[in-house]
């Protein structure tokens, strides 16, 4: 594994498979896309308590699922990072953050969207609010510590153990309306017996999770490709690539 590992963080082989892989996860991403729109705007019943006005579970609950996915990304990555010193995740890690950070602003706004008309209110001090709010402030706060220090190892460190210590707020987030009293609604898909939601709602959901994870992905190769041309620029294989 420790092989494995090294050889996935050279940054020519993490070039090369990425650049082949992001075709195939761009299609995935844009077929889901139009499908989970379709199926979940379009053809997808009203709901018979809350009318048309679920439909924005088809952003929500992908972008609240990926705000938590992303920052286990961040975290592994730092791991990594610290263990075995391998650049490309710190790379990762880097051009992750700010899209977990969108991806938990986009939950929030649209959660505080869909409260108005069905709590009243646009925000309550609810555990599974509050847990995610922090998650926020830890996408944040891990952006700065990047931009606080001019030796990128150094931010990578501070990034990474920050990132460690924040991972304990995703169990919080995750089971937060089963362990304490909450108005925000309880699992739906992830029960253990059978999802409480129809299946001609629930597979434009899961497309629609399928094309968020998609997303994020081909951002994160494309981005990730960026940074690696830009700090592989005097390596001859770049030179290569760039024509030079």
């Amino acid at each position: 594994m420790y092989k494995w590992i090294h050889q996935f963080g050279s940054p020519k082989y993490f070039y090369d498979i990425s650049l082949c892989l992001s075709k195939w996860v761009t299609i995935v991403c844009i077929v889901c896309f139009i499908s989970g729109l379709y199926g979940g705007l379009v053809l997808a019943p009203a709901d018979y308590q809350q009318g048309d006005s679920f439909r924005i579970i088809y952003v929500h609950v992908p972008a609240a699922w990926m705000s938590l996915f992303i920052y286990i990304v961040l975290a592994a990555s730092g791991a990594i990072s610290l263990i075995w010193h391998i650049k490309i995740s710190d790379i990762i890690a880097r051009v992750s953050a700010p899209i977990g950070a969108s991806y938990t602003f986009l939950a929030l706004s649209t959660g505080a969207i869909w409260g108005k008309p069905m709590w009243g209110t646009y925000w309550v001090w609810d555990a599974r609010l509050t847990s995610e709010l922090i998650l926020l402030f830890l996408y944040l706060g891990y952006m700065a510590l990047q931009s606080a220090f001019d030796d990128k190892r150094i931010a990578a460190r501070a990034g990474a153990v920050l990132a460690l210590i924040g991972i304990i707020n995703i169990p919080i987030i995750h089971y937060s309306v089963e362990w304490w009293s909450t108005l925000h609604q309880g699992p739906t898909i992830t029960k253990l017996d059978k999802p409480s939601i129809h299946f001609t709602m629930l597979i434009p959901l899961i497309l629609m999770v399928i094309a968020f994870k998609t997303f994020y992905i081909t951002t994160v190769l494309i981005k990730t490709r960026s940074e690696i041309l830009k700090y592989e620029c005097n390596s001859s294989w770049v030179k290569k690539i760039l024509g030079n």
